[in-house]
């Protein structure tokens, strides 16, 4: 059952206008719906429902609440599970959810003539579709399908005048041939031509969904099976289309872009990202977030040189690149302080016992060294180097480390080829070598 904890809000006294209200199907697979205004920097909580027995609820909005975006988060994570609708200040907003339907809006103009547009565009785009599927070269039949085509959009922008769903419909607007087109001329048209009408210093639009789902369409689905080579024109494209009067919308969608090659275990497309856009673009807008996590996804990718560091022990002092005599390297940035870590590290300790080949470099993170000097003496067999200041330890952002332990799997020339999770993948990744 996917369920959202329940948080108690003491509001002042509000003067309310219209509402949000809904209904979620099956009832017992949701408790609360959570409200949230959505901007381009994010989303900002408004209030929350809790469903009845029939899974409905009902939220009062304030009468001063801005018309905008607006976004029902249902369960958790919440990234995952939420949508937008429009809500305008005038009329109130009811819909109806289920997770296989997705939402049906019942009430509001607004929500319900987008919804209709959406529709109604997906039927034209089907007879286009079933027109070049079939033959394709009938030119009345051409002209008659586009003519549908040109006619829905222009009633529906007609019909969307003044009202907040102008802004998507206008920025849908597809491309129209004033003649007749093969499928490939055609094609690459609407390749061509994807991006003309939309606005992306539009704000009603940033606060949306609208501009990822464009961006992402674009990259992922008007080419077919695309090579790296041709994403990287893809991305250029996007890049081109968003222009530089928004930096900050720029950095914001090239970073969509950017973690669904990184999701997509796409190495190289993600750095190309980093190199050719985001990282000058992080800088100009002063997000050293975003320029330390590109930098060190970059540094740390597969394939890679791992980033040297020093290696100073009692007996000498090396470095990670320096190291010799093995095929492969077990880099963990571990802990003495970490509970994960002591009861990871005996398992390490015992399975490349048994397996020719490999070292262990073991990254102590500490705030002092007093319990790690002790710890390691269980270890006498691993390369041992210490990370004063922990979490601020420079090599702690040059590797991206978020927690510990984190694994690092390297051959013999220190390129890192595998980036196990957790012991159960050392186990598999150092089984299969």
């Amino acid at each position: 059952m996917k369920q959202l904890i329940a948080f108690v809000f003491i509001f002042p006294f509000l003067n309310f206008g219209q509402s949000v209200k809904g209904t979620f199907f099956p009832a017992e697979d949701f408790t609360h719906a959570f409200l949230y205004e959505a901007t381009p920097e994010g989303a900002n909580y408004v209030n929350h429902g809790e469903l009845n027995t029939e899974g409905a609820f009902e939220i009062k909005m304030d009468s001063t609440a801005a018309p905008g975006i607006y976004k029902i988060v249902y369960a958790i994570p919440p990234e995952e599970n939420n949508f937008d609708f429009i809500y305008d200040g005038k009329e109130t907003v009811a819909f109806n959810f289920s997770q296989d339907k997705g939402v049906e809006f019942t009430e509001s103009d607004e929500n319900k003539l987008w919804a209709s547009y959406l529709k109604s565009m997906d039927m034209v785009n089907q007879t286009i579709a079933n027109y070049y599927e079939k033959d394709g070269k009938d030119r009345n039949d051409f002209k008659a399908i586009f003519k549908v085509l040109k006619d829905t959009q222009t009633s529906y922008e007609a019909l969307a005048k003044g009202r907040l769903a102008s802004a998507f419909i206008i920025a849908n607007r597809p491309y129209i041939p004033s003649k007749y087109e093969d499928i490939t001329t055609y094609t690459q048209n609407i390749k061509t031509h994807f991006f003309d009408h939309i606005d992306f210093s539009n704000y009603i639009l940033q606060s949306s969904t609208f501009l990822v789902d464009r961006m992402v369409s674009y990259v992922f689905n008007v080419v077919e099976n695309p090579t790296n080579d041709t994403y990287k024109s893809l991305i250029n494209d996007v890049a081109k289309a968003i222009g530089n009067e928004d930096l900050v919308i720029k950095t914001y969608l090239l970073e969509v872009l950017w973690q669904r090659f990184v999701n997509n275990e796409n190495h190289d497309i993600a750095n190309y990202i980093t190199d050719k856009h985001l990282l000058e673009l992080a800088n100009q807008t002063g997000n050293k977030v975003l320029a330390e996590t590109i930098n060190s996804y970059k540094n740390t990718s597969i394939g890679t040189i791992a980033p040297n560091f020093e290696i100073a022990s009692s007996e000498n002092t090396t470095s990670l690149h320096n190291l010799k005599g093995s095929e492969h390297y077990l880099l963990i940035f571990w802990s003495s302080s970490c509970s994960h870590c002591l009861n990871e590290l005996p398992q390490v300790k015992e399975l490349v016992a048994e397996i020719d080949g490999i070292k262990v470099v073991a990254f102590g993170l500490e705030e002092a060294p007093s319990r790690w000097t002790q710890e390691i003496k269980k270890y006498p067999d691993f390369i041992h180097t210490i990370g004063l200041g922990k979490w601020d330890n420079p090599i702690v952002k040059t590797y991206g480390v978020a927690a510990t332990p984190t694994y690092f799997l390297l051959n013999k020339d220190k390129k890192i080829i595998a980036k196990p999770y957790d012991y159960s993948e050392v186990e598999s990744t150092l089984k299969a070598l």
